[in-house]
């Protein structure tokens, strides 16, 4: 347990420190790029966020897991064989993204040399999750921390730079932008990768044990595949979600101006502002996977319910006071952005989702780690479906709107709540206290 709070104090120090430089990174980028400008940057960068999630090939997931549940002994020849295989898949991807990018329309608009850079950023992402998994696994928790701080800052002192001495034309300055996020990657790649050699040598002088590559390669998809189908399942509701919502208000009798609007206050304050504390999550889900996956390995049930109670209440302990001051300070909150009542009050009614949320990303770590990977899987698909039926069936009433909304959206998170934490209690042997049982007692 003391490790496991060690790892996770440590990301989230510098979770928050990333946090705030990417504040700052966005700050510039609106100065330098305008709206203009920042609207073509952040057009594109999902796109770019959904190729380089591709070339990871959850790896940090899937590595992270084999390594915390076999012995040092069996290391070098599975990391051997994980780089063969990433070698092989990062040449696929990169084949198959520098015939499809050119064809794409969003591209065509944009600086001929944005491709180059998003193909140059693929063999470092594949390469880099490696090193991420192997370091997770080992519990190296220090190493993530510093990775994931050097990415934000390299970023923010390039961009601070290049911007304060020189001037470009608007889709120079776009360019550029971009040029400092691969140039971060390339940082995040040198020193990660750099200090995974210095280990991969020390783990060859130990004699090892043979793995099965086909076993290895089983266990690996049985891990990746899910989690990327997971997050392009994620990346693609999120991406549909705003025009489902427009539509259910625009069908409530909004005007298609206002809607817009009033999606703009939902997503890019009220959002905002209750999933700042998130990084905290985050940072639980990092450490879980591979603690989870050792526990589970080794059969310590015990272990693994006294870990829940143990995340649950750390949760609890900065969930609770986040969405209250969210929902009592919500008016100086929100007038950060824009002065507006809406916003707030969106902000408020949303509550149940954020807390909810804080919960949900560690207890789909313990689902990661216990191997229950499609379980996770099916558990957003069936609350994705409530939650979009609901978020149209009443936010396309005329006394409903964007409240019937809200309500869809926190109905979707409950249900996804509640089936990983059934689906977590029965996998590990915690059981609910029932009426029949408090009789017998």
């Amino acid at each position: 347990m003391k490790l496991f709070i060690k790892g996770t104090m440590v990301l989230v120090l510098a979770a928050f420190i990333g946090e705030c430089a990417e504040f700052l990174i966005n700050m510039i980028l609106a100065r330098e790029l305008g709206e203009g400008g920042m609207g073509t940057y952040m057009t594109i960068l999902p796109l770019i966020f959904l190729i380089m999630m591709l070339a990871s090939f959850e790896l940090p997931v899937s590595l992270s897991k084999l390594v915390a549940e076999r012995d040092s002994t069996y290391h070098q020849k599975m990391l051997r064989d994980v780089l063969h295989l990433t070698i092989i898949l990062s040449a696929v991807l990169f084949v198959v993204v520098a015939v499809i990018l050119p064809n794409v329309s969003i591209f065509q608009d944009y600086h001929p040399m944005l491709k180059w850079i998003v193909l140059s950023m693929i063999p470092l992402m594949s390469f880099t999750s490696i090193a991420r998994g192997y370091f997770m696994g080992k519990h190296h928790m220090g190493k993530i921390a510093i990775a994931n701080l050097l990415r934000r800052l390299v970023q923010l002192l390039l961009l601070a730079t290049v911007y304060q001495f020189f001037d470009f034309e608007r889709s120079t300055a776009v360019l550029i932008a971009f040029c400092t996020l691969a140039a971060s990657e390339l940082i995040v790649f040198m020193y990660l990768f750099h200090l995974f050699l210095l280990n991969y040598r020390n783990l060859k002088q130990i004699p090892g044990k043979n793995v099965d590559k086909k076993d290895l390669r089983k266990n690996l998809l049985a891990i990746s595949g899910p989690t990327t189908a997971m997050r392009i399942f994620h990346s693609l509701t999120h991406a549909a979600q705003p025009f489902l919502i427009k539509a259910a208000v625009i069908h409530a009798g909004v005007p298609a101006e206002m809607a817009n609007e009033q999606f703009g206050m939902l997503a890019g304050v009220a959002m905002s502002i209750g999933f700042f504390p998130a990084f905290i999550a985050h940072s639980f889900m990092i450490v879980l996977i591979p603690t989870v996956a050792k526990h589970h390995s080794l059969g310590e049930l015990h272990k693994l319910q006294k870990l829940l109670q143990h995340v649950m209440l750390l949760t609890m302990l900065y969930g609770v006071p986040a969405v209250a001051i969210f929902y009592f300070f919500a008016e100086p909150l929100t007038s950060m952005f824009f002065h507006s009542s809406n916003a707030a009050y969106f902000l408020q009614i949303l509550w149940p989702y954020f807390l909810l949320h804080f919960f949900v990303i560690p207890m789909q770590a313990y689902l990661i780690g216990l191997g229950l990977v499609k379980d996770a899987f099916y558990h957003i698909i069936w609350s994705t479906i409530v939650s979009f039926t609901v978020i149209y069936f009443l936010g396309s009433r005329p006394d409903w709107q964007m409240s019937g909304v809200i309500i869809g959206m926190n109905a979707g998170t409950v249900l996804l709540t509640l089936m990983h934490i059934v689906t977590i209690s029965k996998k590990i042997g915690v059981v609910w206290p029932t009426r029949a049982s408090e009789r017998k007692v």
